[in-house]
């Protein structure tokens, strides 16, 4: 049995156990989900163990073993071509599937009148926090980081990836021996930090079943009415935009078989699925990636950790809906301006969530705010947003496979001259720094 039928035959196992426990209730729900919990928050932070030294080593021996530096720059800013391009489809699928089904709903006054009660209170949180999020001029500041040593303590990946990639510059420019011994040591470490992250994904299936088990003992069955209707409608438009727009991307621009993706994509899916982090996800993206669909590591050694720092289109999809539903519940009209406003809102903050699980909730505020509808709406999001934010999270998973495969395909269609001046992989995956 290959490693993704394992972890899907473990997700599967894991809600059963769990919605089955949520329905007995009593003595084995209290039992067993204690049991459980901390044998799935050990998976997760064994997997964040390794994203920091994957991360960096990747970058700097990618950057820093490039013959040319400029070959960097270019496919950087393919990818953020094909990031905005991605979240743009997002946002545009989402206005154009989720009003229309979300103003036929039917809410009792006495359902609003309960829902905007629980807001206020739950969303105290998420709008103090909006309160103090860095303005445009402050992001950018922030980019660079003071203490590089810090930022990966703070697990703020984009400023981290940003210094890597600039020491890898930087390491061009030094003489070709000091240049290559430094290398050597960043290959070593690059080794030693994949064979971590292939011990904990040997052990996904346990991780996985236990996350899942725990999460569906706690939810239960318990969606019902309006909330339920928002639920159904974030995920669906998350499978919807996959269907017509990630996996066509892929075969088409990617050049590659749609069930060869299909597979590839599946194991960062059920760890963005279980886990609800698009970081957590980082070592099965690159192990996909490589053992499955074949790209070379200097490829995927740049464009995955820079993906999962930034692009996250299942976030923008959440959004966009978030923003539709709360302004149905508060009475707010939304008109075209507002609607592509509520679009252009969330693709630009979408480069500012952070991958935790619900991070997007805690940026839909300014989205809210730029559109009229009241920060409050936050509060009912909270309350059911467990179960979308795995849809949106494997969502941003599926796309950052889908923006390498892209690269990977360009790459090699640009030929001798552009497409090898990335370090070529060597016949056991190390990468040529010569």
């Amino acid at each position: 049995m290959s490693l993704a039928l394992k972890v899907f035959v473990a997700l599967l196992a894991g809600l059963a156990l769990g919605l089955g426990l949520s329905s007995i209730g009593g003595e084995p729900l209290a039992r067993i989900v204690p049991l459980l919990e901390p044998v799935g928050a050990i998976w997760i932070a064994a997997i964040r163990m390794t994203i920091v030294p994957l991360v960096v080593s990747m970058l700097i021996v990618g950057v820093g073993g490039a013959p040319d530096p400029k070959s960097v720059g270019r496919l950087g800013a393919r990818c953020m071509i094909w990031f905005v391009v991605l979240l743009s489809a997002g946002a545009l699928v989402s206005v154009m599937i989720a009003p229309p089904i979300i103003d036929r709903i039917a809410i009792s006054a006495d359902a609003v009148a309960a829902l905007r009660a629980s807001a206020v209170s739950a969303a105290g949180a998420a709008v103090e926090g909006a309160k103090t999020l860095p303005s445009a001029a402050q992001w950018l500041v922030d980019l660079v980081p003071t203490n590089p040593v810090k930022a990966a303590a703070d697990g703020a990946m984009l400023p981290l990836i940003l210094f890597s990639v600039a020491f890898g510059v930087a390491l061009t420019q030094i003489a070709d021996e000091r240049r290559r011994a430094l290398l050597r040591v960043f290959e070593g470490l690059q080794d030693v930090s994949l064979v971590m992250v292939r011990a904990v994904l040997a052990v996904a299936p346990i991780g996985v079943f236990a996350l899942a088990t725990a999460l569906a003992a706690k939810l239960g069955m318990s969606a019902a009415g309006a909330l339920a209707v928002y639920v159904v409608v974030v995920c669906t438009v998350t499978v919807v935009f996959a269907a017509v727009v990630l996996y066509p991307t892929a075969v088409i621009f990617g050049k590659t078989k749609l069930s060869v993706f299909a597979r590839a994509a599946f194991p960062p899916q059920a760890v963005a699925f279980s886990s609800r982090s698009s970081i957590a996800a980082l070592p099965a993206l690159l192990e996909s990636a490589s053992d499955r669909l074949g790209i070379a590591p200097s490829v995927a050694s740049f464009v995955l950790p820079l993906a999962v720092a930034m692009f996250r289109c299942g976030a923008v999809i959440g959004q966009v809906i978030g923003a539709v539903f709360a302004a149905k519940l508060f009475g707010v009209t939304l008109g075209a301006a507002s609607l592509a406003t509520i679009a252009v809102t969330s693709v630009v903050t979408s480069f500012s969530i952070p991958g935790i699980p619900g991070g997007s909730i805690i940026m839909m505020v300014p989205v809210l705010l730029a559109a009229g509808v009241p920060a409050e709406g936050v509060g009912v999001l909270l309350g059911a947003d467990t179960i979308p934010d795995m849809f949106r999270t494997a969502t941003n998973v599926t796309g950052d496979m889908v923006v390498v495969t892209v690269m990977a395909a360009r790459e090699r269609a640009a030929g001798p001259t552009e497409g090898n001046a990335l370090p070529r992989p060597t016949a056991n995956g190390r990468q040529l720094t010569t």
